[in-house]
């Protein structure tokens, strides 16, 4: 076998596998937007809104404070042991 004949081989295998991929990106790309037409059509979109839920306590730049105040108890309880 020749380097030409290997040459050409290779870019035929490296054509095939390019259009796979491509061939299998785009059929991805149909089926997500198709996916997302149809969860809106069926309008699985909306979040309910749940009164039972309560949001933890949240500080100035959205800390939890129920969190910093056991890191700091913690904190304390190791300073006076």
């Amino acid at each position: 076998m020749t380097i030409t004949e290997m040459l050409s081989q290779s870019l035929i295998l490296t054509l095939l596998g390019m259009g796979v991929v491509f061939s299998f990106l785009i059929i991805m790309i149909i089926f997500i937007s198709l996916n997302s037409k149809l969860i809106k059509l069926l309008k699985l979109d909306r979040e309910e809104n749940t009164a039972n839920t309560a949001a933890p306590a949240q500080g100035v730049n959205g800390t939890n404070t129920a969190v910093i105040a056991a890191i700091a108890a913690a904190v304390r309880e190791k300073q006076n042991s």
